[in-house]
């Protein structure tokens, strides 16, 4: 979190989010506080989360437009939390930082269930998986944003990480980077190709409950891109955890999961099997993408000559921190992979055409 934000918040803030929404005092604990401050809060018996985020990092419109979409989404069926209204009946609260900013306070629906690799995968996880993206971007098709409050598109500003925070000594990985983005600049957009995503639908993002139902939540980086590109952003993070699954590799996972994911997938919206072939392109964006967020989150140094050792001694990592240790495994062999063009995961995506 910026510490800009850190030094403007203060109990007072919180009391009065909490007064707007009837929280009371023993009734709410704080989880995170990384881009935001996230509390969990009881009311009636019920468990609900209220996020506290501020305008110098998303504004009052964009927030507008996450929650109308998720609440969009509620409302076509989608499993999504909720975004629930203050007692004055506002989906998005402002409260005035006294030095020209604002607060945002929204709050949601807690997820039911737990985090997925407590809960257990199975091929039919993986298909409920499928569907729920299916779900989502079958609605996003006929969708109409509030007048004003759009949300950004995938090449955005505030989305250009890699010509914000790579060091430009990164020239190989820079000139990759513009590869990428000439290919995906050519592709065509369609209503059926193209729409608002989630661009973050990894395990960290939704709870699972008993019966394999899962319920996603973090809308806070949703975007217009290719449906195809939040397909790619699922099996990116969820392959690097393919040994813990109990696969010997990523591509023998993707064969597995992939299957399962499409024919869950299918069951809600066609997909042209003709996108498949773009899944290494959107996985090599995001694999440049957040190679680049490493070095604003991180101090590195000496790239050149990375191990994982050196790596966890470095300044703003935590090696009590799960996100930061896969971050760390994350960056081993990225720099040598990224600049012989190795593809993230070594497979033949076409070969799923005939599940679709």
């Amino acid at each position: 979190m910026d510490q800009l934000i850190k030094d403007r918040y203060n109990e007072t803030i919180l009391q009065e989010a909490m007064r707007r929404y009837g929280i009371a005092m023993d009734q709410i604990h704080i989880l995170d506080s990384f881009e935001s401050f996230i509390y969990e809060f009881e009311r009636g018996g019920e468990s609900y989360i209220l996020r506290i985020g501020h305008s110098f990092r998303r504004s009052e419109s964009l927030i507008q437009g996450e929650v109308h979409w998720i609440n969009y989404l509620a409302d076509g069926g989608v499993s999504v939390a909720r975004a629930l209204s203050s007692k004055n009946g506002k989906l998005v609260e402002i409260i005035d930082d006294g030095q020209g900013g604002q607060f945002l306070v929204t709050a949601f629906m807690r997820a039911e269930g737990q985090q997925p690799w407590d809960a257990g995968w199975t091929p039919a996880r993986f298909e409920n998986y499928g569907q729920l993206l299916g779900q989502m971007h079958a609605l996003a098709v006929d969708y109409h944003a509030l007048p004003g409050c759009e949300r950004p598109a995938w090449d955005d500003d505030s989305m250009k990480f890699v010509e914000t925070y790579l060091p430009a000594s990164e020239t190989i990985a820079h000139q990759k980077y513009q590869s990428v983005l000439k290919h995906i600049y050519r592709l065509p957009k369609s209503k059926k190709s193209y729409g608002l995503i989630h661009q973050d639908a990894h395990q960290n993002n939704f709870f699972m409950d008993g019966n394999g139902k899962i319920t996603l939540f973090d809308f806070d980086d949703c975007v217009y891109s290719w449906f195809i590109n939040d397909i790619a952003i699922v099996l990116f993070y969820i392959s690097m955890d393919a040994e813990e699954l109990g696969y010997p590799n990523a591509a023998l996972f993707t064969q597995d999961f992939m299957i399962r994911f499409l024919q869950g997938y299918r069951r809600a919206k066609q997909l042209d099997p003709q996108w498949l072939k773009e899944i290494p392109t959107f996985l090599k964006l995001r694999e440049i993408e957040l190679y680049a967020i490493a070095f604003r989150d991180f101090d590195i140094k000496d790239i050149e000559h990375w191990s994982f050792e050196s790596f966890v001694q470095t300044q703003g990592l935590d090696p009590n921190s799960g996100n930061h240790i896969w971050m760390a495994n994350f960056m081993r062999d990225r720099k040598f992979r990224i600049e012989q063009d190795l593809p993230f995961i070594d497979f033949d995506f076409m070969s799923l055409s005939e599940h679709l």
